[in-house]
């Protein structure tokens, strides 16, 4: 047998070398996966906005970062004004990173790969399942082709809506920022390129609904879009456990939410009755969703009313969406736990249906780690950026956390260091809280273990 030659050698090594980094990728566990997805796209962002055609004036390196980290995260705080900051070019940049951010950073690919050879490899489809937290049975491919396809009708529709809107209302340069709002508001990402959101369309109705429609399809997430249109296309009408949780727990917190708005903030009050309902739905449904948008200004809401939103916005919107927080079936898993302990219950139940230990585990590491970086996080903000007040620093540490984006002010004053802590809650919010704690952690212990999908945390 012939030796080898030099270049075999070396292709055979190269060969062996990439199998086995592919084998070790393989063996990574996903939560690490999505991470470094995650800040590759936000460092790959943040190269983007510092060159300079990006700018209209010159923007700090510090804020590029935070823009760009706070576009893929899909949560909007702002450390700088986007449509006065940034050229075309920039606003570019920025909705493109959010979009990836939105649909999550493998879909787009994969979705291309489907297209040419309708198959995904098993890294795409492992780190599709941990992105969405998707079902065993429910096949990756089938579920991406889903999930691009419904976001590009529900981004169009609300494109055309909104450009109608904008135009009638003699905004500039309506079909750009037509498009820009759509897609901001089906990813809650709550980015504008107004100077103070929607404030001026506070008493526009179809301005209200729609943006109110796009952001309540993304947050809800494709695994409910899913569910319900495999129902309509069967001869049966079923949803899943998991659907009916999401429906009726988002339904119960746009309504008491609403409800509170509407009686409690003195501002909201003394507005005409009409525009006084569609306030108090909108920043309900913007804190609810974590959108981000507001039609009134954040920082007059009273006390009572704050408490409110901090509650909405940790908890957040529902898992496979394009919302952050806590997500709506953590916080009915830790009200089931509450029942169930309070009734004395072996077994803890929701809508009389059992959920499995792994659930509530999740459940309860997800609200005791979100603590825990709140509280770490505000602590270190009193420490960076000593003249804010309390509330404030709370706030602002809640919306980065529950990728809200809104804030009561502060955002553009932090200190370099403060921006940094708001930076890497962002990045947490957007992987998911537990995710985040998984992918950080100093050793992987995962293990293979039955998938039971009673109801997704």
């Amino acid at each position: 047998m012939p030796d080898e030659t030099p270049g075999t050698s070396r292709r055979s090594f190269t060969n062996r070398l990439s199998r086995g980094a592919r084998l070790a990728i393989l063996r990574t566990n996903p939560a690490k996966l999505l991470v470094v997805g995650y800040v590759g796209y936000m460092l790959a962002g943040w190269l983007l906005l510092s060159l300079p055609f990006a700018h209209e004036d010159s923007v700090p390196a510090i804020d590029n970062f935070f823009i760009s980290v706070s576009a893929v995260s899909t949560t909007g705080l702002a450390t700088v004004d986007p449509s006065s900051s940034y050229s075309f070019f920039g606003e570019l940049v920025i909705l493109l990173l959010i979009q990836v951010g939105g649909v999550g950073y493998m879909t787009i690919g994969s979705f291309a790969v489907l297209a040419t050879v309708h198959k995904l490899s098993p890294l795409r489809e492992k780190i599709t399942r941990a992105a969405f937290a998707l079902p065993d049975d429910l096949k990756p491919g089938h579920f991406i082709l889903t999930v691009v396809i419904f976001t590009l009708v529900c981004e169009t529709a609300g494109a055309i809506a909104l450009f109608l809107i904008f135009s009638s209302a003699g905004q500039d340069d309506a079909v750009w920022s037509a498009i820009f709002h759509a897609v901001s508001a089906f990813c809650t990402a709550g980015f504008s390129l107004n100077p103070n959101s929607f404030e001026a369309y506070s008493d526009n109705a179809g301005l209200n609904i729609v943006i109110s429609a796009l952001s309540l399809l993304g947050a809800m997430g494709f695994l409910v879009i899913w569910d319900v249109w495999r129902n309509f296309t069967s001869a049966a009408f079923h949803l899943g456990f998991t659907t009916k949780v999401i429906l009726r727990m988002t339904g119960a917190f746009l309504f008491f939410g609403t409800l509170i708005l509407f009686v409690a903030d003195p501002g909201i009050a003394s507005l005409p009755e009409g525009e006084r309902l569609q306030v108090a739905f909108f920043q309900t449904m913007t804190a609810t969703t974590t959108v981000g948008f507001n039609t009134v200004p954040i920082g007059a809401l009273s006390m009572s009313v704050m408490v409110v939103l901090f509650i909405l916005m940790a908890v957040g919107a529902s898992p496979s969406g394009t919302g952050g927080g806590l997500k709506t079936t953590t916080f009915a898993a830790l009200l089931a736990i509450m029942r169930s302990t309070l009734k004395q219950r072996s077994r803890v139940r929701f809508f009389k249906r059992p959920i499995a230990a792994s659930r509530l585990q999740a459940a309860g590491a997800s609200a005791v780690y979100f603590l825990v970086l709140m509280s770490i996080a505000v602590f270190l903000l009193g420490l960076t950026d000593p003249e804010f007040e309390f509330e404030r620093i709370v706030f602002e540490v809640i919306s980065a956390l529950g990728t809200v984006g809104l804030s009561m002010g502060i955002t553009g004053d932090l200190s370099s260091l403060g921006k940094l802590i708001i930076i890497i809650l962002m990045t947490a919010g957007r992987v998911g809280i537990l995710t985040f704690g998984i992918a950080i952690a100093m050793h992987d212990e995962s293990r293979a273990e039955e998938a039971d999908n009673e109801l997704l945390i």
